[in-house]
């Protein structure tokens, strides 16, 4: 808790930190010293982001590092300053540096904290999607205080995100504090003595629009010949690692055809403060043409204005209210000849130029970084205080009962043990792989999506697991008719001519639909999406529901990514259509189903169903997803006392009006359960669904008929079922599978919470 005498000994700052390559890293790293200067009995210490797995040669500030994508390792943070006497907690937030669906890992670290929250938003999206407004909704909702950097974004978050204004800082964003010097003092230093400097930094990728000023350099050249455009900066390391220097090759390029390339210099590296200071201090004027508009701030547009540049740039958001009241120049978006145009005018008009210097000088007087730590320090002050008198001890007690159960560890051996260089092996004798049964295609689609799970939760054997079932499915691949065989022997002889069955077809979609949708690394999406394209067609002249049911789940996580995709939308509300006609016709009173019985993975048909209607917007799915899924979770449940979960058996399923099959019980159906409850509990925020998605894993972990536990954690594998007096000792791909993806769904989901909660 907060220390009693309500001074701030200990501030945490979170995000991420020099040496690492970003704009956040060097805000964070600028906030935390320059707190740490002008509070000198304050202890500063930093919490960077890991986006590698070697870390970077932090300073001795840095005390604990996260690791992005591991959900863990935010969980340790969160001790970590709880045992240390934090007083404040300084979160610096922006979507890209954190793990999980849009950054949604910072969630379990927040909610463990006993501390006050301070979070400054660097990005504030009109339009966000779901996923991302939730969660800057509730990292607003755990937050005492939250900082924005513009008017523009305190009034997006009250109008976006209905944060309430008595709880919002404008504090702006902070610059060095710089003298009013003339250009030509600095020229030397890079050998342009007598040159007019036109000057554009950052890290390089291609939303920069570096491209229109070099588009606009032969109209300027025209008039002032001695122009020389320095472009500064390293190309950004995540555009590296999956583009190289396309970007800084192609505007390369064209500054050679446009007849430009003597009157550009690239610079292609990373500088300090200090270096950056002297090219400020060399530029005649300053360009940032960003395509994007939606841009909530820019640190090197407040740095160059503080410096007292003549400034031009597109209008995206901070740039507009930043250069307003002539403090600089606003062109089109993509529109060379007009700056062009302005460029010329600023170079005929030293007078003007130089007016909107100073007017650009004095504005940044407020911006200094000691200025700027005072007001944050003004603000830590304030959230400790509305902590003190409004968070009770009962408020914690509250945040510890929301904590999430307990959840076995992460092990893969078994599942490493039955995956060969072929795929991944259908059967087990006990723990060791059957060669006789060969391999499906039923598998490896599972396979793929647990190691598409893998990714989201920072396992560095994702990659490779993914690649090596996707190869199986396009091996698996028909395409003659567009779709997928399904079991292969040991061999790798096909034992089917053409296809395998409905199911797998939409299996094997749905795993596409989520590599496509969710897998970090686009190196596997050219070939999923190839696959998905033209296997897409055929589920169209299935009949089964279950087959439909999975492919709509894949076109869901599909259409996540590619929500503009029209053939694809059309494909899902043709199958959308038809699950709904077969509840609406089949469903009575006390048999709320699709069809006349219950088989397998029987939670997948409601789970479609909900998907598709809050995706479509169709009252009607929704309310029958809702109400099937409620039926069949209170279906599955035990009536002795215990409530515990309880499958439909798989020796004789259940068929209406016929007795139900108590055993044998699958690992699939708790699976599928889990599965359907987690997105039931996201769509609604009823945790009612929440609870029964861990009603159902459970069953696992032995609160079952037997009280026997069906996972095995020395192996990390799982029992192939339930029987009446005993476990099924065999440990197959399917029931391994569906244990690691029922706790892969639940570690992706344990650390959000719906706002209400927070």
């Amino acid at each position: 808790m907060t220390n009693s005498t309500g001074k701030i000994n200990r501030i945490a700052f979170i995000g991420n930190y020099l040496p690492r390559q970003c704009g956040i890293a060097t805000f964070t790293t600028d906030l935390c010293e320059a707190v740490a200067t002008e509070f000198s009995e304050t202890t500063c210490i930093a919490l960077p982001v890991n986006d590698t797995e070697a870390g970077y040669a932090y300073p001795a500030r840095v005390r604990f590092e996260l690791t992005e994508k591991d959900i863990d390792s935010y969980r340790r943070a969160a001790d970590f300053l709880n045992i240390n006497n934090v007083d404040v907690v300084c979160l610096q937030h922006e979507y890209g540096i954190f793990g999980g669906k849009a950054g949604s890992h910072i969630l379990a670290l927040l909610q463990e904290l006993c501390m006050p929250i301070v979070t400054t938003f660097h990005t504030i999206l009109q339009n966000p999607d779901p996923d991302q407004r939730r969660v800057l909704r509730e990292i607003s909702l755990m937050s005492d205080r939250v900082v924005v950097m513009s008017d523009r974004g305190k009034s997006d978050l009250q109008r976006v995100y209905d944060i309430s204004p008595d709880k919002i800082d404008m504090i702006p964003h902070g610059i060095p504090d710089l003298p009013f010097v003339d250009p030509s003092f600095h020229k030397d230093l890079f050998g342009v003595e007598g040159k007019i400097v036109l000057l554009s930094f950052g890290l390089l990728s291609p939303n920069k629009g570096l491209e229109n000023v070099i588009g606009a350099l032969p109209a300027i050249l025209a008039r002032y010949p001695n122009v020389v455009y320095m472009i500064l900066g390293a190309t950004h390391p995540h555009v590296i690692k999956a583009e190289g220097e396309t970007y800084r090759l192609s505007l390369q390029l064209m500054a050679q055809e446009k007849g430009v390339e003597a009157n550009v210099v690239f610079y292609n590296r990373f500088v300090s403060l200090e270096e950056l200071i002297e090219f400020i201090g060399a530029a005649d004027i300053y360009i940032t043409p960003y395509l994007n508009k939606a841009q909530s701030t820019s640190g090197v547009l407040a740095y160059t204005l503080g410096a007292g540049k003549a400034v031009v740039s597109t209008p995206y958001w901070y740039a507009e209210e930043m250069l307003a009241e002539e403090r600089g120049i606003l062109v089109p978006f993509n529109d060379p000849a007009t700056l062009a145009e302005r460029v010329i005018d600023l170079l005929d008009n030293e007078s003007e130029r130089h007016a909107m210097r100073k007017r650009a000088y004095l504005f940044g007087r407020e911006m200094i970084w000691p200025l700027v730590a005072r007001r944050y320090m003004e603000c830590f002050g304030r959230a400790q205080s509305e902590r003190r008198h409004f968070k009770s001890p009962g408020f914690m007690a509250r945040a510890l009962d929301r904590r999430p159960r307990e959840l076995p560890p992460l092990k893969l051996d078994h599942l490493r043990h039955m995956t060969d260089e072929t795929g991944m092996l259908q059967h087990a004798i006990f723990t060791v792989p059957n060669y006789h049964e060969g391999y499906t295609i039923d598998d490896n689609a599972r396979a793929l999506m647990v190691s598409t799970m893998l990714d989201e939760v920072g396992r560095g054997e994702a990659f490779d697991l993914a690649s090596r079932y996707l190869a199986f499915v396009w091996y698996a691949f028909n395409p003659k008719n567009g779709r997928f065989r399904n079991f292969m022997d040991y061999q790798r002889r096909w034992l089917e001519d053409d296809s395998g069955s409905d199911d797998s077809h939409g299996r094997t979609l749905l795993a596409l639909g989520t590599v496509l949708g969710r897998f970090n690394t686009s190196a596997l999406h050219s070939m999923a999406g190839w696959m998905f394209e033209q296997a897409l067609p055929a589920i169209i002249a299935t009949t089964s529901p279950r087959a439909w049911a999975f492919a709509l789940i894949g076109i869901h996580e599909y259409l996540q990514r590619f929500s503009g995709d029209r053939a694809v939308s059309q494909v899902r509300e043709e199958l959308a259509i038809r699950l709904l006609g077969l509840y609406q016709r089949q469903h009575l009173d006390r048999w709320q189903w699709y069809e006349e019985g219950l088989t397998y993975c029987n939670a997948a048909l409601p789970h479609a169903m909900l998907l598709c209607g809050h995706m479509m917007a169709n009252s009607e799915m929704t309310e029958a997803g809702i109400e099937s899924l409620g039926w069949l979770v209170d279906l599955q449940r035990a009536d002795d006392g215990k409530g515990h979960f309880v499958p439909i058996g798989s020796n004789g399923f259940y068929k209406h009006g016929s007795a139900r099959a108590r055993f044998d019980q699958q690992p699939v159906e708790a699976q599928a359960t889990v599965s359907a409850c987690l997105e039931a509990y996201r769509i609604t925020g009823n945790k009612r669904w929440r609870n029964e998605a861990h009603r159902a894993f459970e069953w696992f972990l032995g609160r079952n008929d037997l009280n026997l536990p069906i996972y095995d954690p020395l192996t990390g594998g799982c029992h192939d079922g339930l029987h009446a007096d005993r476990l099924n000792e065999n440990q197959g791909a399917e029931s391994t599978l569906a244990f690691l993806q029922a706790l892969l769904e639940l570690r992706l989901a344990e650390n959000t919470h719906q706002s209400e909660e927070a």
